[in-house]
């Protein structure tokens, strides 16, 4: 099991910056991965960005050179550095965790998600 609280999100201006942050319940060295999606209103959810155990990053196209994801393990937390935000950011941010287990299955654990309005 594992529980995942989001926090950092809020009302900026568009160009702005916001880090959130993502707190995990166990140690992050034994997920395999965690990454943050978002969803707005009428949308499905979509990726932002991953990172893996061995530090591999992964970002959407829309956000590639204005997000970046990190880890720090010792915290157990995972951020995300968004720059330059643009009103289309505007969401509810999700973080998620991917924990491989026995017989080849990943479960995938969900935080309660932190909106991220970007706005003038």
């Amino acid at each position: 099991q594992v529980q995942l609280a989001e926090s950092g999100g809020g009302l900026v201006q568009p160009g702005g910056s916001l880090k959130l942050s993502c707190a995990a319940s166990r140690n992050i060295f034994s997920i395999s991965a965690m990454g943050w999606y978002r969803q707005a209103p009428g949308k499905q959810r979509e990726l932002v960005a991953t990172i893996t155990s061995g530090g591999s990053t992964n970002y959407a196209d829309s956000v590639k050179g204005r997000f970046t994801i990190s880890r720090d393990n010792a915290k157990n937390t995972v951020y995300l550095q968004m720059n330059s935000l643009k009103p289309e950011d505007t969401a509810v941010y999700y973080c998620n965790a991917a924990v491989a287990t026995m017989k080849s299955v990943i479960n995938n654990y969900w935080g309660q998600g932190t909106q991220v309005t970007v706005s003038s």
